[in-house]
């Protein structure tokens, strides 16, 4: 049926009218601007709501709940268990792709006149019936189809695969991240508690040492002591008032990022447990290839390749779907309001079978790809099996070494000390001069941080040597959620009794 003239204008001024606001809205849409003063703010203000959910600081903080404390609120280490919790929630995603499609959709269809048909005869060329219609003007419709694809269902599976393979890689680094947040918090400790033994006197001593400048200054004016000597003098005081300063320095750092490490804010003011001296020194756990041999079962690294090597060798399985044919079968219930049917209900069902031809041609190129891949997969093993075992070597190493150095820091503290008891003994007998006392007070000072000092890189040569085996935590289960005195027990027992040994070796096959 033909429109008016004048409806058929009125029907393409207003389709036109449509599109054109519809262009109009698509060319006018921009993303709002960053408020970054407003972020700031909230970004400041969410970082101070998160801390003030922590455990408040209600005593001396020892070794073990500092550890505790980086583990369950150190942000790094947040960061990566939600990355690790991500990862597990898209494998479960993954995992849906392996189900059968269903969909399910209805729909409402009109006109403004009757869909009608007339036929013609293929022999004689004539209408062979009336025009007639077999549908209604308005009708509604529905369907629930279903569809299930052989070759996408083993896809799907491979991916779920090589996304579980993804989920054990965010494992493996956070594992990772946590061993370096260990070995930082035990450094950090050791440092601050150096801090805390020596600062008051470090401060009293550089006073001391500020008077005598002055006192050896007033002696230089009125030149009543040989100036080679005074001014010798206060050479020595000042080389011991820069090392004062440059100690005083290191170690008020080390107590803020001890505090960063377990998520404190800089002005937060804490104590520590102050541990006794001790000349005890913690022994290797093993020999040189025991440890080797374990670091290349438990590093994080190690791990992480052979997961990416499962991630490529999955790939290839993949690769081999991709060159099959596909097979897809379709079940659908469906129902039309049409009067003129006979059946407004029907159930239909389907099945395709379908290759793609080319991708026969590309499984060889791809194949040689994934080798070539494997092979850089296995000299990248290699590079880091080298690069662990020499990091082991170096570590004990290290630690033997540290341990040499401290029983030699010691016995020269142990030396400082007696010197500096007949010094002030000797003053007391107006032997030496004042100026004499200060420089060995000073000295005694000194060589107390220093052996703290030596302790705590022995502590963090330890750290570092189950760090580079990957024994972070191996027999060790910790959760977050878990209160702060819990872990803190856990911890302290793991340190003290189990980290000790190696876990059992593998036997030969």
């Amino acid at each position: 049926m033909n429109l008016p003239p004048i409806l058929a204008r009125r029907r393409l001024l207003t389709a036109s009218g449509t599109a054109a606001l519809l262009g109009l809205a698509g060319c006018s849409t921009m993303p709002a601007p960053v408020n970054h003063d407003q972020r700031a703010v909230n970004t400041f203000q969410r970082l101070r709501d998160t801390i003030t959910r922590e455990e408040p600081v209600n005593g001396p903080i020892s070794l073990y709940e500092a550890m505790a404390r980086a583990i369950k609120y150190n942000l790094d280490a947040r960061i990566e268990a939600m990355d690790e919790a991500l990862k597990l929630k898209q494998l479960d995603l993954r995992r849906l792709d392996m189900l059968p499609d269903l969909v399910a959709q209805s729909g409402f269809a009109g006109r403004d006149n009757d869909a009608g048909a007339r036929s013609r005869s293929l022999l004689s060329g004539k209408q062979s019936l009336e025009p007639s219609t077999s549908s209604e003007r308005r009708s509604t419709n529905g369907e629930i189809r279903a569809s299930w694809d052989v070759l996408d269902f083993g896809m799907a599976y491979v991916r779920s695969l090589q996304q579980s393979s993804e989920a054990r890689i965010a494992a493996e680094r956070r594992r990772k991240v946590m061993t370096r947040i260990v070995e930082d918090v035990r450094t950090a400790y050791w440092r601050a508690v150096s801090a805390d033994r020596t600062f008051k006197r470090l401060s009293q001593v550089e006073g001391l040492a500020l008077k005598a400048l002055a006192q050896a200054e007033a002696l230089e004016s009125r030149r009543v002591a040989s100036p080679l000597a005074v001014l010798a003098f206060q050479r020595d005081l000042l080389g011991v008032q820069a090392e004062v300063q440059k100690l005083q320095r290191e170690l008020t750092l080390a107590k803020n990022q001890l505090a960063a490490l377990m998520n404190l804010t800089p002005e937060t003011s804490y104590q520590l447990v102050l541990p006794d001296r001790t000349d005890v020194v913690p022994e290797l756990p093993g020999s040189a290839n025991e440890m080797v041999l374990t670091a290349l079962r438990f590093r994080p690294e190690m791990h992480e390749a052979g997961h990416r090597r499962q991630i490529t060798e999955l790939e290839d399985r993949a690769s081999l779907l991709r060159s099959l044919p596909s097979v897809k079968a379709v079940l659908g219930l469906n129902h039309d309001s049409n009067q003129f049917l006979y059946n407004k209900d029907w159930l239909d069902f389907s099945a395709r079978v379908s290759w793609s031809v080319m991708s026969v041609f590309r499984r060889p190129r791809e194949k040689a790809v994934l080798l070539a891949e494997l092979d850089v997969q296995d000299q990248r093993d290699l590079a880091l099996t080298m690069a662990v075992m020499t990091q082991v070597h170096v570590a004990r190493v290290r630690f033997v070494r540290l341990a040499q150095e401290l029983t030699v820091v010691r016995q020269s503290n142990g030396v400082q000390a007696r010197l500096t008891e007949t010094s002030r003994g000797a003053f007391k007998a107006r032997a030496i001069s004042q100026q004499n006392l200060v420089r060995e007070e000073m000295n005694a000072v000194l060589a107390e941080v220093r052996y703290d000092n030596a302790y705590a890189d022995l502590q963090n040569a330890y750290a570092n040597l189950y760090a580079s085996m990957g024994l972070d935590n191996f027999d060790l289960k910790l959760d977050s959620s878990e209160p702060l005195s819990e872990m803190t027990d856990k911890l302290e027992e793991h340190w003290t009794d189990r980290a000790l040994s190696l876990p059992p070796l593998p036997k030969a096959s």
